[in-house]
């Protein structure tokens, strides 16, 4: 990496400054030359309208290029003094002409500034040993539900390298194996590749895309309106009659899985041949030690849980689920927050 491209990778150029600061506009370019070192060099630094600079240092005495500042190792203390002469103009210029930036790519930046927008999170910058990771978690809640970091691509791909910068999201399994196949998509890199997935922020995706899938992993950390969780949990009608458990109470033990709370809602999804949510319940007890084993289930905590509500075969129906982004239901997992929205709305 040059001097230039260390001093100004987490910057954003402002054209109007850099006029006011003496650049001058030569086609595409912008230019600026000051001399250094008791007028012996002149450095001539030129800034694209893509706001890359470089710059040179001529030795004015042999109207030649110097370039032994640029040496990494056992430079002398004369180069060393071209050197910081040098990166002194540039600092100069960046304080007066740069805005300071979170991230190293424009679209890292822009999501940021959505995120903002959309839900009022700023980056959080958690870790001394990797500065420039931040997460976005939920303000309420304070779950994460999205991680910038800049990282080797060979991370991602061992044919590639170079830094990058991703962004890890939450989603549902089913469709992070369906969004690995489209470019731009990798297995979540320092998180559980089953429930996230890493997405590049170099435009290969969209921006409306990204934001459309930031949706769903903030969703899985929102309480409802009485600041409880909602899951879906799934059942079988091979295994358990709920129907006739049901005539004798309106309260079941059922397997308890993930971070359930008291209070919490349970949409119970009935599979096959009904394939449909159909019944709501709220949480009453957790964590009741209960060892069951068969060759269909293993229970090691039970849950207590209350009938709600019971819904018609088909109004919740697995076709209906995958228009809110549900594409299987294996395990039990968080109720995204626009089903909620429109299952609250279908009960009133």
């Amino acid at each position: 990496m040059t001097i230039e491209e260390e001093l100004f990778r987490r910057t954003k150029i402002d054209f109007n400054k850099i006029m006011a600061y003496g650049f001058k506009k030569n086609k595409s370019l912008y230019k600026y030359s000051q001399n250094i070192m008791n007028n012996n060099f002149r450095v001539d630094i030129e800034i694209s309208k893509n706001g890359i600079v470089k710059g040179k240092v001529i030795d004015l005495s042999f109207d030649e290029e110097y370039t032994s500042f640029r040496v990494k190792r056992n430079i002398g203390t004369f180069a060393n003094e071209v050197k910081e002469e040098f990166e002194n103009l540039l600092k100069d210029i960046k304080n007066n002409c740069f805005i300071e930036e979170a991230f190293i790519y424009d679209q890292s930046n822009r999501i940021t500034t959505l995120i903002k927008d959309k839900y009022g999170d700023n980056p959080q910058f958690e870790w001394e040993k990797f500065p420039k990771y931040a997460t976005f978690r939920n303000k309420n809640t304070k779950k994460w539900y999205g991680i910038i970091m800049n990282i080797d691509k060979s991370k991602l791909d061992k044919k590639d390298n170079g830094e990058v910068e991703i962004i890890d999201i939450k989603l549902e399994p089913t469709k992070i194996e369906n969004l690995l196949k489209l470019d731009g998509f990798y297995p979540a890199y320092h998180m559980n590749k089953k429930n996230w997935i890493s997405i590049i922020l170099n435009d290969t995706v969209s921006d409306e895309n990204i934001m459309n899938l930031i949706d769903e992993s903030y969703s899985y950390t929102i309480l409802n309106k009485n600041n409880t969780n909602e899951w879906i949990v799934p059942a079988s009608p091979k295994y358990f009659d709920i129907e006739k458990a049901l005539k004798n109470n309106n309260t079941l033990i059922w397997k308890q899985k993930a971070d359930i709370k008291i209070n919490d809602i349970i949409y119970l999804y009935v599979g096959q041949p009904y394939s449909s949510i159909m019944y709501k319940f709220k949480v009453r007890e957790v964590n009741i030690p209960y060892e069951y084993k068969d060759k269909n289930i293993r229970i090691q905590k039970a849950m207590k849980i209350d009938l709600v509500t019971r819904y018609e075969k088909g109004k919740l129906s697995f076709s209906k689920l995958k228009h809110y982004g549900i594409n299987a239901i294996r395990n039990t997992r968080y109720m995204p927050l626009t089903l909620s929205k429109y299952i609250d709305k279908m009960e009133k």
